[in-house]
């Protein structure tokens, strides 16, 4: 019910903006459009629930508002941030009495990733039998923050960040339900698209102060960035987006593509991601994906981590820039990486097998009497610096883990290692 009063109040441009028509709200119609999965849904007349995962300012609110309002289910709104268990059982208490009446119930909530597990179970019995429809908001990802039963209750529809047509739209949108153009020029304009990272509400707000300046002047970009804050990048370091970036990185790495490569390091350090963090994974990426195609790049890692804790940001951030572009542009080989993974496989099917007894050392005569050592042949003694015995265990055949690239330094490896099956061959017959 609206108060007496609330009518005249002021009400933030985003709020006033708010669409209330499926058409009318924008970046999202891979959902919407009428042959995608929400554009059906509400043709049909019908909505089931449903989780929306997208990030801040993507609509999330506004799409469910609208869907109510266009199958004809009573809306209630709950953020997980302010509710508990009270709070819902009051919500369903109502929606039940509207059900006895013949309407139905749109029940969203916000922020539903904060809902603990058990608070997560109790909306179980209200969404299958159907007293609530449930759409729950969500800027994580629903596989990990969301119990798997309330997950198979509900189709997960993943909102897109607002593109740049969509955030001129509103800006156009704006401009006309205020009846001025924003005080930009076209740099000041698209600078403020590009502030806004995807946010529409961000946008909005921005909009909204920019519209009130008493000011005639058109600003430019630089004149813009005097004026407004820009918005921090979305990254939170313990969850999806810390994950989804580092993977870029070392993606980008592992193609070889140095400007992407250094393009997402500047997203994470520009996020507040932990430096320690970024140099462990290019430690790992050294060996995991260079390996002994270039064996100074493991090397080259640890002396980037070193100068790391010596210098600190930012300089020790061009560093880490270099070791980025190293590692990107070096040659590429996961040829140590398999042939451990290989190993450890065998390692694990073959069990307990002792050395071959000539390799075991014998510091006792009682280990000598059983043989230990005996028939060893000294390496370095022999023709060629190599005796060719054996020393896999007794039993276990003779296998090759480790397969080198005709990359970098391991197209060396490749010849020693056929030299030395050549003599190994010969010191067998």
């Amino acid at each position: 019910m609206t108060g007496l009063f609330e009518e005249g109040a002021p009400r933030p441009l985003a709020d006033r903006l708010r669409p209330e028509h499926i058409d009318d709200i924008v970046g999202q119609d891979h959902l919407l459009s009428d042959d995608a999965p929400l554009g059906r849904m509400l043709r049909a007349g019908r909505l089931a629930s449903l989780v929306l995962w997208g990030p801040p300012g993507s609509g999330k609110t506004t799409i469910a508002r609208v869907m109510a309002g266009h199958v004809d289910l009573a809306f209630e709104s709950l953020s997980a941030v302010f509710s508990g268990v009270a709070d819902l059982r009051r919500v369903f208490e109502r929606a039940r009495e509207r059900r006895v009446a013949g309407t139905g119930t749109l029940l969203f909530v916000d922020e539903v990733h904060r809902f603990n597990r058990a608070q997560q179970d109790g909306f179980l019995p209200s969404v299958e039998d159907g007293t609530v429809i449930l759409v729950g908001a969500t800027t994580e990802n629903p596989s990990f923050e969301l119990n798997a039963a309330l997950l198979s209750r509900c189709q997960v529809m993943v909102l897109r960040r607002l593109d740049d047509a969509a955030l001129e739209l509103l800006l156009e949108r704006a401009e006309r339900l205020e009846g001025c153009e924003l005080p930009l020029s076209d740099d000041g304009r698209a600078a403020l698209r590009a502030m806004a990272d995807g946010d529409g509400r961000f946008l909005l707000n921005m909009a909204e102060e920019l519209l009130r300046l008493p000011s005639t002047d058109r600003f430019d970009a630089a004149g813009l960035a005097a004026l407004v804050l820009r918005r921090a990048p979305v990254y939170d370091k313990n969850r999806e987006e810390h994950y989804n970036l580092i993977s870029a990185l070392h993606k980008s790495l592992r193609g070889s593509d140095v400007d992407a490569a250094l393009y997402w390091l500047a997203r994470m350090l520009a996020g507040g991601e932990d430096p320690a963090y970024i140099l462990r994974r290019l430690t790992r990426f050294a060996s995991e994906d260079i390996g002994l195609a270039d064996p100074q790049a493991l090397g080259h890692a640890l002396a980037c981590w070193d100068a790391w804790d010596r210098l600190g940001a930012p300089e020790g951030e061009l560093a880490m820039a270099q070791c980025v572009i190293f590692l990107a542009t070096a040659p590429k080989s996961n040829a140590a990486y398999r042939a451990f993974g290989a190993a450890s496989q065998a390692a694990r099917e073959t069990g307990s097998l002792m050395p071959p007894a000539h390799i075991l050392n014998a510091p006792t005569r009682l280990m000598k009497d059983l043989g230990y050592g005996a028939g060893y042949r000294y390496d370095h003694d022999a023709e060629h610096g190599f005796s060719g015995q054996e020393h896999f265990p007794d039993g276990m055949e003779r296998r090759r883990f480790y397969h080198p690239v005709e990359r970098g330094f391991e197209r060396d490896i490749i010849r020693r290692l056929a030299y030395w099956d050549r003599l190994r061959q010969r010191a067998g017959g």
